[in-house]
C-alpha cells in the first residue's frame, strides 16, 4: 500500500506526517528517535498497512519545519507526549496502538504513563522503562560510560559545531545502517537552519544525565508492553533492561535480538514479526 505525506495541525503547530493503511483500519502511531525522522518506518508502514492498520508516523517536534520552537524549555518530554496525543486527536484516533524507537520510545513511555486510557498496546524499541534506565545510570559504571554522549549533546553550540563539521561527517557516521535514500532525507532535515539544535534540545530539555530525575518516572504500567532490545546496542546496555519488569503490572514481553541500536535497519524481519504479533494480540477493540 502507498505511504503518503501530509501536514497535520496539532498542539498549536504543524507536523509533517507519513500515513498508510485503510481509513477504517485499527490506528497505530509510530514515533521516531534521534537522529532520524518518520522515514525510519518506511519499510514497516506498508507491512502494517497491508495487515489492515491505519498508521500515522509524524516528524516530531523539532524535526517538522512547522513544529520547531526555539528554546530548550520547549522540548520537555511531557510536551512531546502532548504532541503525540494531540496528533492522535487530529487524526481521529481514539484509543490506538503505539510504537516508538530511541527518543520516540522515551516519549512513548511518557504517553503510556500520562494517558494510559488512550493506548491499547505499547511497543518500545531499544529503550526500557525510564526508571529501569535511571537505576542503571545510578548504579552501573558501564552504563554511565555509554551515556556520556548525552553530556556532549547538551553543550549548546559545541555539539552543533562538531556534528555539522566536514559536511556533517559525524552524523553521516551514525547512519551507516540506513539506505542512501534514508540518509538523504535525514540530511535534508538536519541541514535546515535550526533543525539540528531543535533535535538536540530533546536532550537539553529533559533529564539528560541526572539519574535522580530519570528515576522519578517510576509510574507502574498496566498497558500491554513489548520491549525489543539489541544486545550490541552501543548506547543502552543490558543493565537498563533488568528491572523494567518491576514497573509492569500488565502483560510484558522482553525480546533480546542480536543487533545494535538501529533495530529497524539491522534486524527488520525480527522486529516486524514481534511488533505485528503484539499488535494482533492486543487490538484496540
Amino acid at each position: 500500500m502507498t505511504t503518503t505525506i501530509r501536514e497535520i495541525a496539532a498542539n498549536g503547530m504543524t507536523f509533517r506526517c507519513r500515513e498508510a493503511g485503510p481509513e477504517g483500519g485499527e490506528p497505530v502511531m509510530l514515533l521516531h528517535g534521534f537522529p532520524e525522522t518518520s522515514h525510519m518506518w518506511c519499510e514497516l508502514l506498508p507491512r502494517l498497512a497491508a495487515a489492515g492498520y491505519r498508521c500515522l508516523a509524524p516528524d516530531q517536534r523539532g524535526y517538522s519545519p512547522g513544529a520547531r520552537p526555539e528554546g530548550r524549555e520547549n522540548y520537555r518530554t511531557e510536551l512531546l507526549a502532548e504532541d503525540a496525543v494531540a496528533l492522535a486527536d487530529a487524526a481521529g484516533f481514539g484509543r490506538f496502538q503505539l510504537i516508538g524507537h530511541d527518543w520516540g520510545a522515551g516519549v512513548g513511555w511518557r504517553v503510556v504513563m500520562s494517558y494510559p486510557e488512550r493506548i491499547a498496546s505499547w511497543s518500545a524499541l531499544s529503550i526500557p522503562h525510564p526508571a529501569s534506565y535511571g537505576r542503571a545510570l545510578r548504579e552501573d559504571p558501564a552504563q554511565q560510560e555509554k551515556s556520556q554522549y548525552i553530556t556532549f549533546f547538551q553543550e549548546p553550540g559545541v555539539a552543533e559545531a562538531a556534528m555539522s563539521a566536514n559536511s556533517f561527517e559525524m552524523l553521516r557516521g551514525i547512519w551507516t545502517a540506513s539506505p542512501a535514500e534514508e540518509v538523504a532525507e535525514y540530511m535534508d532535515v538536519f541541514t535546515k537552519p535550526g533543525a539540528l539544535t531543535a533535535a538536540l534540545n530533546w536532550y537539553r530539555g529533559s533529564f539528560g544525565l541526572n539519574p535522580e530525575q530519570a528515576a522519578n518516572s517510576e509510574a507502574k504500567v498496566a498497558t500491554p508492553t513489548l520491549v525489543v532490545w539489541g544486545n550490541k546496542d552501543q548506547a543502552v546496555g543490558r543493565s537498563t533492561t533488568l528491572t523494567t519488569a518491576n514497573y509492569m503490572t500488565g502483560y510484558y514481553k522482553f525480546v533480546e535480538l542480536d543487533a545494535g541500536h538501529w533495530l529497524i535497519q539491522e534486524s527488520f524481519e525480527n522486529v516486524a514479526s514481534e511488533v505485528m504479533g503484539h499488535l494482533k494480540a492486543f487490538p484496540v477493540g
